[in-house]
């Protein structure tokens, strides 16, 4: 199994992680990113991965995107990790480098793996969720918050035909994380979108951690309003619940704590100074996936006749932040519920 080819495609600070566990067990792994300094560092002094217990620097194969062009090689399996927003076109980008029996497997958040499917098409496609939490800030300097112990994949097939072939793909996960097998992976990725329709705009527009933003009087309330809305949307799909990260049956089944449960796992397993993805997206001035995650359940919710309101509250916040018209800040979680009262 060590000499299939392997592509991370979005090295940021999951791809990073994931990149580097793969090198680091002897698998042959190149990356591809779009930063250019990122790329740079990495070639001229690998990868530097900083855990909470742990330290890991490791020489890696990176590659600037437009390389890719000249790249005389054929890839076994593409891990690809951009940001949501960019599926679509990365994976048309590498399809002609993936090879005819290679599965892409989109490691991301949101709804993205049937865009997937539909580029690379359902025989070279598997579904993913995952729990990893990391940051970057500085080139080549990854924060991973949550280590191997912590970390987790859930893999599922889009199709039966490729039911068998979810094992080769644990195989090369469980070197980053801990993995599990779903039978409904798109159920599971909706359940995912729960958890960040709670954990990253919400959060992040308030800008602080998750351990932080739970001191704001009625912050917690007000995630799980938005958890509500997600999951009446995901149920309204005809989507089932489904336990995600390393939860048993036994954590969701007849619980009228479900969105308690994933939340406080999640606060357990990240730690109380992880940044989210979000949060980091503001700092750094850059889109973020809300649009693709609160905005979806607002627009799923308003297509059915109904409505989601803190979600759609959510992205509206997040869109003036974008914009500048408002920075992350506790007062804007008084602002959101002013708006939910009008």
């Amino acid at each position: 199994m060590n000499d299939r080819k392997i592509a991370v495609l979005g090295t940021g600070a999951n791809g990073s992680c994931t990149a580097a566990d793969l090198a680091r067990t002897g698998h042959h792994v190149t990356l591809f990113d779009q930063w250019p300094e990122h790329v740079e560092v990495m070639r001229e002094r690998g990868l530097t991965i900083n855990m909470p217990e742990d330290h890991i620097e490791i020489a890696v194969n990176a590659n600037h995107l437009c390389d890719l062009a000249s790249c005389n090689e054929a890839f076994d399996y593409v891990f690809l990790m951009p940001k949501a927003y960019d599926t679509k076109w990365m994976a048309q980008l590498i399809e002609p480098y993936l090879t005819d029996d290679g599965i892409m497997v989109g490691i991301q958040n949101a709804m993205t793996a049937g865009d997937i499917e539909d580029i690379v098409g359902p025989s070279r496609t598997l579904g993913c969720v995952v729990e990893l939490s990391s940051e970057i800030f500085t080139p080549g300097v990854v924060q991973r918050n949550t280590p191997p112990s912590k970390t987790w994949f859930g893999l599922g097939a889009l199709t039966p035909v490729m039911e068998a072939r979810i094992g080769e793909v644990k195989g090369l996960l469980n070197n980053v994380g801990v993995v599990s097998q779903t039978d409904d992976i798109i159920a599971a990725k909706w359940m995912k979108l729960i958890v960040n329709a709670m954990c990253l705009g919400p959060l992040a527009m308030l800008g602080l951690t998750l351990s932080d933003a739970m001191k704001v009087p009625g912050m917690r309330e007000f995630v799980l309003r938005a958890g509500s809305e997600a999951l009446a949307v995901g149920q309204a799909r005809g989507y089932k619940i489904q336990p995600i990260f390393g939860l048993g049956e036994e954590d969701i089944k007849d619980t009228n704590r479900l969105l308690e449960t994933l939340f406080d796992k999640l606060a357990a397993d990240i730690g109380p100074r992880a940044r989210d993805c979000v949060l980091q997206d503001h700092l750094k001035g850059r889109l973020s996936e809300v649009d693709l995650i609160n905005g979806l359940v607002a627009e799923e919710a308003a297509a059915r006749g109904g409505g989601a309101p803190v979600n759609a509250v959510v992205t509206s916040i997040t869109r003036r932040i974008q914009a500048g018209d408002l920075t992350p800040n506790p007062d804007n979680l008084a602002l959101a519920l002013q708006e939910l009262s009008a």
